[in-house]
């Protein structure tokens, strides 16, 4: 229960929360490179980058936790939403860039 503890304190405490393989400068996936990418697109400066390729409990807890079987996953105020593909449409439609900038 540790990890899923650790998983709610990171998402709780950083409004934009992408788990990933790699680090945004060094992505480790083409669909965390994606994710990466999106993100700066929709003028995100800062977000936590959680690597989980450092830490085995947290790839396999985050999937738990959202019930969502592939990695990257991100989250925005604690509200999942989803990996690569999701994040793509929703910024096509612009609905990720309103998520983003909602206060």
């Amino acid at each position: 229960m540790e990890t899923q503890q650790r998983i709610r304190a990171q998402i709780e405490n950083n409004d934009i929360v992408l788990y990933m393989k790699g680090t945004p400068q060094f992505p480790q996936c083409g669909f965390s490179s994606r994710a990466v990418q999106i993100l700066k697109a929709c003028g995100v400066g800062q977000f936590l980058a959680v690597n989980v390729l450092t830490d085995p409990e947290i790839r396999e807890g985050i999937k738990t936790y959202s019930n969502w079987p592939t990695i990257p996953q991100l989250y925005v105020r604690g509200e999942f939403i989803g990996g690569s593909d999701i994040m793509l449409e929703l910024y096509n439609s612009g609905e990720l860039q309103q998520k983003i900038a909602a206060q």
